[in-house]
């Protein structure tokens, strides 16, 4: 069984997981206001678990910006 993994079709198939999971984060990096590059330190260990946090607690330039045009607007911004 572990031959199967060996070799072109091994390769293929990481390249397609990677894929799989770092088309997504690039998507919630660039939403989220910040560089789609962001989304590399996923694949770092330790910094990815780091910047779960990061994304969690701080506040997104998106939101900085909705606060931002809201307030022009004179919109309540809370």
């Amino acid at each position: 069984m572990y031959d199967a993994f060996r070799g072109g079709f091994g390769c293929i198939l990481l390249v397609g997981l990677v894929v799989l999971v770092f088309f997504p984060l690039w998507r919630i990096c660039t939403k989220a206001g910040y560089p789609g590059v962001m989304s590399l330190l996923f694949f770092v260990p330790l910094v990815n678990a780091v910047m779960v946090w990061v994304f969690a607690l701080s506040e997104w330039p998106i939101e900085r910006q909705l606060r931002d045009i809201k307030a022009r607007a004179g919109m309540p911004t809370g």
